[in-house]
């Protein structure tokens, strides 16, 4: 284990600290400040190597973390990395947005604050890299099997890796110009700079995974021709329907989906242009939603130097400890403060938005919203409470229905269950043979670690398929919905 008594003598979690809000907010670059070696160890010492621990169960992925916490503690940096990319391909992107339900699930978290999981597997991985401890694995022989895996988000790339590294001829399809996905447009450099999606796909190029940008399946190419050229093919095109929000005044000018708003500032920020931009500067923002997707958009408008940001939940407030129906071990809903909500603007819960308002040039200027009331089980306006915020530019981030269903339904026929994903089987596999489901077309919007799950197994079904046997791993099954007891 690690420190016999770390967790005895460090009793408080540590983090590193945020760069200042009024410095950060002049750039992209992410929010933290570089970690203190010491402070690390002295967290990852606080592992108490339970006889049961809980945080394998809190992980998707399995990670070993007591195993790696203890690595860390003693400074033996390169087996620390190899017993986390044992079970997580891409540590650098979930150590940075993953909510990590394995700290819910620390034993130590019963009575302390849980260990610092997170922050210990993200220093691993930045240690990894910076010391060229993380170098390609390119197959020992080929099959000549060949898999096309169309998206290229975290369940598409993982899988991806996997089949490469089993010997197969694998390409990536990505309908952006850049391969990445959600990683690549969705996130904020401000929660993960790009350069750390680089490194990993310069890795994964090097083992011989082949990447196709600007190529829309279903368009560019058809699905029946896709299926006849490669052996196997994975659909890893993520839920990206958002959720609609049709009221009076939907379609003024003004109102958009986050993602649109979202992709463009990333592609901004990575040398693009932009016609008719999304622009938050000098305008009065409201954000509909309180998820990770809202916090984004928070954070990007502040950086944009809006007037004002107002972020609306349509729910009440969540509780800062456990209710007694999220016990431990369970991953429980606790009100946060994100690093976007810590740099201003005004949050407001059990608030219903009933009409967007108009100027008199047609565009959108305000909104009316009135108190949330539960009645019946569903959450109504409650009748002469309503008022006016201001607002210029409205954002709806409020979560996503499912994957996008024509062609996938028109071309390749396939059948979608009653939560509007991609139905499957237990291994992954379509009504259509050699075709297979990873990630949140499966399974709906979900965590970035089910994604890399997902895929991981999703490549152990493809090798199976293929082989007639397979040696990869498989952590999760399509059934599952939560490890939480």
């Amino acid at each position: 284990m690690a420190d016999p008594k770390g967790f005895l003598k460090t009793t408080e979690r540590e983090l590193p600290a945020r760069r200042p809000v009024a410095i950060r907010l002049m750039d992209w670059k992410e929010v933290y400040e570089q970690g203190d070696a010491a402070v690390l160890k002295r967290q990852a010492g606080r592992c108490m190597d339970c006889g049961v621990p809980f945080c394998h169960q809190g992980c998707p992925l399995g990670n070993l973390i007591p195993e790696w916490n203890d690595l860390v503690w003693r400074d033996e940096g390169r087996a620390a990395i190899e017993r986390l990319h044992a079970t997580n391909n891409f540590p650098e992107f979930t150590g940075r947005l993953c909510p990590a339900p394995c700290e819910s699930s620390c034993v130590l978290g019963i009575n302390q604050p849980a260990v610092t999981i997170k922050q210990v597997e993200v220093s691993i991985i930045d240690q990894a890299f910076a010391k060229g401890w993380v170098q390609p694995q390119p197959p020992g022989r080929l099959t000549g099997k060949t898999v096309a895996v169309v998206g290229s988000g975290p369940a598409g790339l993982a899988a991806a890796q996997q089949l490469t590294r089993a010997g197969h001829t694998v390409a990536v399809f990505e309908r952006d110009d850049r391969i990445g996905g959600l990683l690549r447009y969705g996130i904020p450099d401000f929660k993960m700079e790009k350069k750390h999606l680089e490194l990993r796909l310069a890795q994964m190029t090097a083992e011989g995974t082949r990447f196709r940008a600007n190529v829309n399946i279903g368009v560019d190419i058809t699905w029946d021709d896709l299926r006849a050229r490669y052996d196997a093919v994975v659909v890893a095109t993520g839920a990206m329907v958002p959720r609609d929000l049709p009221i009076p005044g939907r379609d003024l000018p003004g109102v958009h989906f986050a993602m649109e708003y979202l992709v463009q500032q990333n592609k901004i920020g990575a040398g693009g242009s932009i016609e008719a931009r999304i622009d938050a500067e000098g305008k009065h923002v409201v954000v509909l939603g309180g998820g990770d997707t809202g916090a984004d958009c928070i954070g990007t408008a502040h950086r944009q130097l809006a007037a004002s940001v107002t972020n609306l939940a349509i729910g009440k407030q969540p509780g800062t400890t456990r209710t007694e129906s999220q016990p431990w071990p369970m991953s429980p809903t606790l009100f946060e403060v994100s690093s976007a909500h810590e740099e201003g603007g005004t949050r407001q819960y059990l608030a219903s938005t009933v009409e967007f308002l108009s100027n008199e040039f047609g565009e959108v200027r305000a909104i009316r919203i009135a108190e949330t009331e539960y009645l019946d089980g569903h959450r109504v306006p409650k009748a002469g409470t309503e008022k006016e915020i201001p607002a210029d530019l409205v954002l709806l981030a409020m979560g996503f229905t499912g994957p996008e269903s024509d062609e996938l339904s028109h071309q390749l026929k396939l059948p979608f269950d009653e939560r509007g994903n991609v139905e499957r089987d237990g291994n992954y596999q379509t009504s259509h043979e050699g075709v297979f489901v990873a990630g949140d077309a499966g399974r709906g919007q979900s965590l970035i670690v089910w994604a890399i799950a997902e895929g991981r197994a999703a490549a152990a079904a493809v090798d199976q398929f293929l082989e007639g046997q397979t040696q990869l791993p498989s952590p999760v099954k399509p059934t599952d919905r939560s490890f939480a007891l």
